[in-house]
């Protein structure tokens, strides 16, 4: 009896061990979609819109003002116990475009090109007082003026 008992708590110890440790484990996440190179190489200079989307299908992004670009990307995120998480792989394919929609470049872009932007955290402060909807009211009874008001001079 008392051997299954050392057994049992020896058991839970390790259990417990073992959630423990796969606690402190990186998890890893992955989003996005860069064509395999295999089906990049069916896309060449002065294909149009429809034969690159039916070789290497849409992609979730384009050129921001026009369609002036495609723009295929896939990262892998670690995620760490209470750390932020981190970037650690980042694919970028740009299919450039010209204005009758013929492919005009085709670049690949990684984690090592990319550049950190730093936001700045200022707080702009406001001229506007914090004037209450009453006080609105009865700071313009004084300017009221009745005959413009009934359409008189």
């Amino acid at each position: 009896m008392v051997r299954t008992h050392r057994a049992i708590r020896r058991g839970l110890v390790g259990l417990a061990l073992a959630l423990s440790l796969a606690a402190c484990s990186a998890t890893f996440d992955n989003h996005g979609y860069v064509p395999p190179p295999e089906e990049l190489a069916t896309v060449n200079i002065g294909d149009s819109r429809e034969a690159v989307a039916e070789a290497i299908g849409t992609p979730g992004a384009a050129g921001v003002m026009r369609d002036e670009a495609w723009f295929y990307t896939a990262y892998r995120v670690r995620n760490y116990a209470y750390q932020a998480p981190q970037v650690i792989e980042r694919q970028i394919l740009a299919v450039s475009f010209d204005p009758a929609g013929r492919v005009t470049n085709i670049e690949e872009f990684g984690l090592q090109d990319g550049n950190i932007v730093q936001l700045s955290r200022r707080v702009t402060t406001s001229s506007v007082r914090e004037v209450s909807f009453l006080s609105q009211i009865l700071s313009n009874f004084g300017r009221i003026n009745i005959g413009n008001a009934l359409g008189g001079n």
